[in-house]
């Protein structure tokens, strides 16, 4: 049997504490798997006292990161401490220009430095693999840069944050309002108690970045991607949205199209007999789209200790696996030298409509005038209701939702301004894409 990889830790968290016990109580599966054993022989954390519920002590510590990137004796570093900059940036490109293989977690890493990372790794003939940056446990980035090799893909797209998952299937189960779940969602470790990252789509936006990137083969452009958060769901828009037959996902989305690639992040309607619209809670799930194979779904846990464990512990077994001096899969996908530049799509028709709910005062000629402005901007309505107010005592306002047929972004933006413009809009009008999958 070859010489055991010895692995070094960045991070001792939820993650990096799973990582090492299990690496430590299936070391006799893990050799046979592997064909040689895999030793965690280095560590590094802020706090070498804590009780993390693991036997350490035969395990060299290192200060920082840097440090153990830098000098510790090791074939691996395994980078679990999150951020785009500072510790982990230094610590991962100190690695790679060692000639160590890499793995991390971090999409905010990759989103801001993935090409640059990938170039080096390719010439230092070493590995850096992520598949836990994407999706937690579901082998996303293995599908696309390994398993589907020969095909063209069309569409990526998917639900990759479980906690706005979570906020959104209890609002809609339990009639909670959007405070109301994310107080619970904090109270249970889904969220941050600073949660901006999560809701307002800056988490699933890097790893759309970086899915954009493997599947069309561009240089990663987490800045060209449209943002839009779930801070504006009301329990309002939950109902409407199951009134008519939907439900509210927050979708990342990548598509490649005749004028370049569209990549946005919003919250969206999805037909709730379709198989990603059943997916609840912090569970994630990814739909790619390709010539071949066709339709491909994978669900799974996208968060967690062991999930995320579970991912990093693959990406370390590959290494294991993989001969001295073979050739390497390249790190995203495409060698990092060939990556095309990002070309933004030019505004197109959105296939799916829109949602539009307005609150507006009640006096005769708002339907008319409502309906005038889409028709000045070119939009045909599907459909067009008056709904009660939750609050009945309120007899000077109604509530009207609109659903267009497919239409431009711009169009639907023009004719709600013009709407804004008039005198007998009550409230900041809500705008929610409707997305309608092919297969799921």
């Amino acid at each position: 049997m070859a010489d055991a990889l010895k692995v070094g830790i960045a991070g001792l968290g939820t993650v990096g504490a799973s990582l090492v016990r299990i690496i430590q109580n299936r070391a006799n599966e893990l050799a046979v798997t592997c064909g040689r054993a895999i030793e965690v022989t280095a560590v590094t954390a802020r706090d070498k006292s804590r009780d993390r519920g693991i036997d350490i002590s035969d395990i060299a510590w290192f200060d920082t990161p840097e440090m153990l990137a830098a000098e510790a004796d090791i074939d691996v570093f395994v980078e679990l401490i999150g951020g785009a900059q500072g510790a982990a940036a230094n610590s991962v490109r100190t690695a790679l220009e060692r000639g160590l293989h890499v793995v991390t977690a971090n999409k905010a890493l990759l989103a801001a430095s993935g090409v640059d990372l990938a170039a080096i790794a390719e010439e230092k003939s070493v590995l850096l693999n992520f598949e836990a940056a994407v999706a937690g446990g579901i082998p996303v980035i293995k599908a696309l840069r390994e398993s589907l090799t020969g095909n063209t893909v069309s569409r990526v797209y998917g639900i990759m944050n479980g906690t706005c998952n979570y906020i959104l299937t209890r609002m809609e189960k339990e009639g909670l309002s959007f405070a109301d779940c994310l107080k619970e969602a904090q109270r249970l470790g889904y969220a941050e108690a600073d949660p901006s990252f999560d809701i307002e789509g800056n988490d699933t936006a890097h790893k759309l970045a970086i899915l954009t990137t493997l599947a069309f083969g561009t240089r990663i452009a987490a800045d060209e991607i449209y943002l839009e958060g779930i801070t504006n769901i009301s329990i309002e828009d939950i109902h409407a949205a199951a009134d008519l037959g939907y439900r509210i996902k927050l979708l990342g989305v990548a598509q490649k199209t005749d004028s370049g690639i569209e990549q946005r992040v919003h919250p969206t309607m999805v037909p709730h007999d379709t198989v990603i619209a059943q997916v609840d809670g912090v569970t994630n799930a990814v739909a790619i789209e390709s010539d071949i194979l066709g339709e491909l779904l994978m669900v799974g846990p996208g968060a967690g200790g062991d999930a995320t464990a579970s991912a990093v512990l693959g990406d370390i077994a590959d290494i294991a696996k993989s001969q001295p001096g073979a050739q390497r899969v390249p790190v995203l996908g495409t060698p990092a030298a060939a990556l095309a530049p990002y070309r933004r799509a030019q505004m197109r028709s959105h296939e799916g409509g829109y949602f539009i709910r307005l609150t507006v005062a009640d006096r005769t000629g708002v339907f008319a005038s409502i309906a005038a402005r889409m028709a000045e901007n070119n939009i045909s309505l599907e459909s067009i209701m008056q709904r009660a107010k939750p609050d009945v005592s309120d007899d000077t306002s109604k509530t009207i939702i609109l659903v267009t047929h497919a239409t431009t972004e711009d169009s639907v933006r023009k004719a709600v301004d013009a709407i804004k413009a008039e005198s007998y809009l009550a409230g900041e009008p809500q705008v929610i894409r409707i997305e309608r999958p092919k297969a799921f």
